[in-house]
């Protein structure tokens, strides 16, 4: 089942989708379960991590979906997402925070149809890793292929992705026992574990990320990290 949330200060209009969601519900055999909100505001409040679509309106009057998609994105860098709107100027700004495609009002359902075949040909949704967590900043979902790495941060771990860091309240041996079933994490210090993708190069005692960043590595923990990262590298020629 796909969870999609509408979020339109318009109440007629999110009927009218809904209705049209349930219309492609019976023609393609998926299922959905649907959440609606009538403001960004809303939407970031009551934001549930395992949405895989939403439809969000442009313009709405407390905050507007552009906004609104910048701190989606915060938290999570997977969820599909379709702009709303009356106005085709506004399009444009949609696809800085990652937007699927645009849906102008009012909807068509062969127009609908053809952007939800499109969607979800393409989209791996719950089949692609993630990690979901909670923190006093707010909910996140992070696909694990965008973690670049996380590190100790006093009794917790700081994790580093998408250009932003969080804490997870777990302790670095929790969070080292969960990443560590995921091929793409190796541990290379006490207090990091890091994503091998973005491993650049090893320079003496410090891996470089392909971004620029540099992560220590342990002397006693050097030897198996670069015995897995020349496996890891060897299993992506």
């Amino acid at each position: 089942m796909y969870h999609i949330a509408i979020c339109d200060d318009e109440k007629e209009f999110i009927r009218e989708i809904t209705n049209l969601l349930r219309r492609y519900e019976k023609e393609s055999g998926k299922k959905f379960r649907i959440t609606e909100f009538c403001d960004g505001s809303d939407l970031l409040k009551g934001y549930q991590t395992d949405t895989d679509l939403i439809f969000m309106d442009i313009q709405m009057e407390k905050l507007d979906g552009l906004n609104t998609a910048e701190e989606i994105r915060k938290m999570d860098d997977a969820v599909g997402l379709f702009f709303l709107t009356s106005l085709p100027q506004y399009v444009w700004r949609g696809y800085e925070y990652g937007a699927v495609n645009y849906l102008l009002k009012p909807i068509k359902y062969a127009r609908l149809k053809i952007e939800l075949d499109r969607f979800f040909s393409h989209y791996h949704g719950k089949d692609e890793p993630y990690l979901s967590f909670s923190n006093d900043m707010g909910k996140y979902k992070v696909l694990y292929k965008n973690l670049r790495y996380a590190e100790t941060c006093k009794r917790n771990v700081l994790l580093h992705f998408e250009g932003q860091e969080q804490v997870i309240y777990k302790s670095m041996k929790e969070i080292s026992a969960l990443l560590e079933t995921q091929r793409l994490f190796a541990k290379c210090h006490a207090s990091f574990i890091v994503n091998m993708a973005y491993v650049k190069s090893v320079e003496n005692l410090e891996a470089v990320l392909a971004t620029g960043e540099r992560i220590p590595i342990s002397q006693p923990k050097r030897k198996a990290f670069i015995a897995r990262l020349a496996d890891f590298w060897g299993d992506m020629l």
